[in-house]
């Protein structure tokens, strides 16, 4: 019984903690999110370099498929539909 108290004291006063703790961590941590959101330029944020209006870049150019020979895809098995 005795520990039983002693827990659940110690129970209550971390979560207390914890509550206070969040009181004070969370809005500083929102408020420091939205300034970061405000002033994008400070970031590390990656610049593509300016072009040239008109002008055309390709960045990915995917490869041909090749036409495979069909017997390669394996075997055709027929089925019925059970109704």
């Amino acid at each position: 019984m005795k520990y039983m108290l002693i827990f659940l004291i110690v129970a209550i006063i971390i979560l207390w903690v914890i509550r206070v703790l969040v009181r004070l961590i969370f809005p500083a941590a929102i408020r420091n999110a939205f300034s970061n959101m405000q002033n994008p330029g400070t970031g590390n944020n990656y610049q593509k370099p300016r072009r040239p209006e008109g002008s055309i870049s390709i960045d990915f150019i995917p490869q041909k498929k090749k036409k495979g020979n069909s017997d390669k895809l394996g075997e055709f098995v027929e089925y019925e539909d059970v109704k």
